[in-house]
């Protein structure tokens, strides 16, 4: 693969993994959507047809890693690190531009977070909508080091089975592999995504908060910089943690 290709593939897949992800996350949250309250399982999905989309996508460029946890996984395991950095900056493009894109597709309904006038001073009742949730995660119980851990444990949750799963020589030919990823993902997030909303993926929560920071939405409330170290340092801890065991036990 030349380094073109792993930027391109990197770039086009993780953004439209964030599509769907953040796209699901503004179907359920915002006020004037058809999708909204649909609940936790729904965005689960989401997010796992997510990973479906853009890992399927990207395979043929770069391999569809889509995540630096994934890629310093990799890593760690082979000992290859020559073009890690061109993995993590397409990745980072990526979840921008995926971000952007949902941002796009939801404009009506993020402007529609505008107070509407219906209470009492002229303000809605029910107040503008969060809108971070959308973009990035937000722990339930703001624990330092209990979200680190749920986000170390779930990261290896993931990167140990993706690495587990390229023994099996069979689900890469058939393109099986990506779509056993894809139902991981939906597992992670039904099983351990409560505490944190499950980033394990530090470009998926990042650059989304990033792009929150500066987009042009009303009443969008906070970017929450003072959780954000936790979403990229747990899962980049994660995934050497799954590289090392992987390397000692298989």
């Amino acid at each position: 693969m030349s380094n073109g290709d792993i930027f391109i593939g990197e770039v086009i897949g993780t953004a439209i993994l964030i599509l769907f992800g953040a796209g699901v996350c503004a179907a359920v949250t915002l006020r004037h959507s058809k999708a909204r309250a649909s609940g936790w399982v729904v965005i689960a999905f989401g997010w796992g047809f997510g990973v479906l989309a853009g890992a399927y996508t990207a395979a043929p460029l770069s391999g569809g890693q889509l995540n630096p946890a994934v890629t310093i996984g990799i890593a760690v395991d082979t000992g290859k690190w020559d073009k890690v950095w061109i993995y993590l900056l397409g990745q980072m493009v990526g979840a921008m531009l995926g971000a952007v894109l949902a941002y796009l597709v939801y404009l009506a309904q993020f402007n529609a977070n505008v107070a509407s006038g219906s209470g009492e001073g002229g303000a809605d009742e029910d107040g503008p909508t969060p809108t971070l949730g959308i973009f990035s995660t937000i722990p339930e119980i703001d624990n330092p080091v209990a979200n680190l851990i749920t986000e170390i444990i779930a990261t290896v949750a993931l990167v140990l089975p993706v690495l587990a799963f390229g023994l099996t020589k069979g689900l890469g030919e058939s393109g099986t592999q990506v779509l056993i990823v894809a139902l991981l993902v939906v597992g992670i997030g039904l099983s351990l995504g409560g505490p944190t909303g499950y980033a394990i993926n530090p470009a998926r929560d990042l650059g989304p908060r990033i792009v929150h920071t500066f987009l042009p939405i009303p009443n969008k409330g906070t970017s929450g910089w003072s959780y954000a170290i936790i979403p990229v340092a747990g899962p980049l801890i994660g995934g050497a943690l799954a590289g090392v065991i992987y390397n000692a036990a298989f």
